[in-house]
């Protein structure tokens, strides 16, 4: 969340996304530090189970303002010694159950992460996103299909402390000159890595 879509890329965003992930990693200020221009300790904060509280765009890009809720939890897993980390997602709301996970791998030639979301119904992997780590914000940019449309998808985590932090993401229809978030998330820690 190919080819084709690359021909509509503005210039503005082309470039803020080329920026952003060719941009040398920093670790997120409630991080471990690492070694200079090294992300991948990035995600070292977040290892652990969360309480996430979500709300979902019912229609992202079609004028609707409808949200949804949903509660659940998210688990944290460090693999490949921190270079690589899984998410498992679980959360229900009034109109179902969304379970998914999430492979994000830290590319060290780069310098940068790719972000992986597979759904439990669809059983596919999404196209990644990619970015860095900079000033305790973590800004992702990738290409997504959208009813058939190819769409830009910005991913942010920001607000990181040891016990917190926000997820959204956000589609654009016209090249990044207009972004419409349609997934926010909070976790909160609720246990500590295994």
């Amino acid at each position: 969340m190919q080819n084709p879509a690359r021909s509509w890329l503005g210039g503005t965003c082309l470039a803020m996304a080329l920026l952003a992930m060719n941009a040398p990693a920093q670790p997120p200020q409630a991080a471990p530090a690492a070694a200079p221009g090294d992300g991948q300790h990035d995600f070292d904060w977040e290892i652990g189970t969360w309480k996430t509280e979500l709300r979902r765009l019912a229609k992202p890009l079609s004028g609707s303002q409808e949200w949804v809720e949903y509660a659940g939890t998210s688990v944290v897993r460090k693999v490949l010694d921190g270079r690589a980390n899984l998410v498992e997602l679980r959360v229900a709301g009034p109109t179902g159950n969304i379970e998914g996970v999430s492979l994000r791998l830290y590319n060290p030639q780069a310098g940068q992460w790719s972000l992986h979301y597979a759904g439990a119904r669809s059983g596919t992997l999404t196209r990644p996103v990619h970015g860095v780590f900079r000033n305790g914000r973590g800004e992702f940019y990738g290409q997504e299909d959208l009813d058939g449309k190819a769409i830009l998808v910005r991913f942010v985590i920001s607000d990181i402390t040891p016990d917190s932090a926000r997820f959204e993401q956000a589609y654009s229809d016209d090249g990044g000159r207009n972004w419409e978030t349609n997934w926010i998330a909070v976790d909160t820690r609720i246990g500590d890595a295994e």
